[in-house]
């Protein structure tokens, strides 16, 4: 199951698995275009890139694995707790 986390300004939206086994979780970013996705995913906590389709440039990639370093504490405690509660 994936839970959201966050949009961000060019609608890229964030979103994130639950706590997996070997204390794994994957977070998958997303933004509409013309023809689809662009998409991306990465592997917590190696913060590895696992997929990658579409046009995210290399600064965009590395602004992403930036963005999870500075948030992956929050990404953690939610996957580990099913989600944000916005409610």
């Amino acid at each position: 199951m994936m839970y959201p986390y966050m949009k961000l300004p060019d609608n890229t939206e964030i979103v994130h698995s639950e706590l997996l086994e070997g204390n794994k979780v994957f977070v998958h970013f997303e933004r509409p275009t013309e023809n689809g996705f662009d998409s991306v995913r990465f592997e917590l906590p190696s913060y590895d890139r696992v997929f990658w389709e579409g046009n995210y440039t290399e600064d965009e990639l590395k602004s992403f694995v930036e963005l999870l370093r500075h948030h992956a504490h929050l990404i953690y405690r939610y996957a580990a707790e099913g989600g944000v509660n916005i409610a």
